[in-house]
């Protein structure tokens, strides 16, 4: 990688948080909260705001990564999570005539998958999937060293396959205790530390629902690692025997013997995944 400056910006539901990111070193990280039931125009005022106190004339690109769907090529969110007036934003070209310099906008699992890609334990690896497992199931695909998003931003929606009564993500991510038990996650996974038998066969009935969507996900992309990344990966020893015990049912047992899974151990993934997207495009 070039040693040039990229603002990496990762919005959230409730902030954004940016920073300036050079090879692989970050500025000083900057947090705002962001006006989620502020008009279209106000939350873009946020935004600015925090771009103005991060670019200087040295910088080259600025990256963002959105909840929401996107139109890659355009750079148009749509629809963003828990930012109800963000319906239709075009952010790219809003924030290319303001700046003047080149912007690039995705999805924040993708960026998370670039993340570790370009940053992470995907050093290397030609190809690769993140996976988020918090509150819902979502995924970046890496093929042949760069980001696959699909026209519409919509691959890697795995989560959004049928599965049982349901979908992957109703059961496996960490709704999955309340929307099968009508159980507060972060109460079984304080239970499950505390060794308690029901919230640990509680994490093992996890473990075989994200077993199945790898099975799943194998099937589709065949590939070498998956990253896990999101809340859920720090209960992976609660459940990873018996999303092993899942995936090793799969119908072609050499794809499985070079299957690596790990999780994230990277720090402001979404930052360095959002400057990252500037590395992919070239």
């Amino acid at each position: 990688m070039k040693d040039i400056k990229i603002i990496g910006i990762d919005l959230g539901a409730t902030n954004i948080r940016g920073a300036v990111v050079s090879n692989e070193a970050l500025s000083d990280i900057i947090s705002k909260r962001i006006k989620t039931k502020g008009t279209e125009q106000e939350v873009l005022e946020d935004v600015y705001s925090l771009i103005d106190e991060l670019i200087d004339g040295d910088v080259k690109a600025i990256g963002i990564g959105v909840p929401s769907v996107v139109d890659v090529i355009l750079g148009i969110v749509y629809d963003v999570v828990h930012i109800p007036s963000w319906k239709e934003v075009h952010l790219k070209e809003l924030l290319e005539n303001r700046y003047h310099i080149p912007v690039f906008v995705n999805n924040d699992a993708n960026c998370f998958a670039l993340g570790e890609h370009y940053f992470g334990k995907g050093k290397g690896v030609n190809d690769m999937i993140g996976l988020t497992i918090g509150t819902g199931l979502g995924a970046g695909i890496i093929i042949n060293n760069h980001l696959y998003a699909g026209r519409n931003c919509g691959a890697g929606e795995f989560g959004m396959v049928d599965y049982l009564e349901h979908n992957y993500e109703y059961y496996a991510c960490g709704s999955f205790f309340q929307n099968v038990y009508g159980l507060n996650g972060e109460e079984v996974f304080k239970k499950a530390k505390n060794g308690d038998e029901q919230a640990l066969k509680l994490y093992a009935e996890l473990g075989t629902h994200l077993g199945n969507a790898v099975k799943m996900i194998m099937y589709t992309y065949d590939t070498e690692l998956i990253i896990l990344g999101g809340s859920v990966q720090l209960a992976f020893d609660f459940f990873e025997k018996t999303m092993w015990e899942r995936i090793n049912t799969f119908a072609f047992p050499k794809s499985i013997k070079n299957l690596e899974i790990k999780t994230s151990a990277l720090v402001n993934s979404g930052i360095l995944g959002a400057a990252a997207l500037y590395y992919d495009a070239e």
